[in-house]
């Protein structure tokens, strides 16, 4: 155990990694991932396989939201799935929705319209704004990284 990276990290180390307001380093930049998607490509990308990426994307930004500081894992779950509800989502599509430009609103309204089926439990409209948040989600994922992350940061996540 030589190495600086064999050993362990203390308490003081660990909250220096990631401060949580700090929020643009929470996701992987797609320009860094191995394979590149061409604009040609994203525009044969469907809503919905949009709205399957966002929806992993937006998941992923919650739970590195909530990991710091350090929770039992009950405690990270209740908060990540009070997020990632539908209800939640929609909520927060609205609360961006100012914020969207044309092309944005038109990525929302072809993930809205995307929608064919959805929990029983749910309004349709509710899961019509979640699935448009995923789809923007998605969308912003592939073609415009620093824009997703100027908007992931105006969401009103819950501490």
């Amino acid at each position: 155990m030589n190495s600086q990276e064999e050993q362990p990290l203390d308490q003081e180390d660990e909250s220096t990694i990631q401060d949580s307001s700090d929020k643009t380093t929470l996701l992987v930049n797609p320009a860094e991932l191995p394979q590149q998607i061409s604009p040609a490509q994203i525009k044969q990308v469907s809503p919905s396989a949009l709205a399957y990426l966002g929806d992993a994307i937006y998941e992923l930004y919650v739970r590195m939201y909530y990991l710091w500081p350090q929770q039992r894992s009950e405690i990270y779950h209740r908060s990540v799935v009070a997020q990632v509800r539908a209800e939640t989502q929609a909520l927060h599509l609205r609360s961006l929705t100012p914020y969207l430009r044309s092309n944005e609103l038109e990525i929302v309204r072809r993930g809205r319209n995307a929608v064919t089926s959805r929990p029983k439990r749910l309004n349709p409209e509710i899961y019509q704004q979640a699935t448009s948040l995923e789809t923007l989600v998605g969308y912003l994922y592939l073609t415009d990284y620093p824009r997703l992350t100027e908007l992931l940061q105006k969401l009103h996540l819950e501490r």
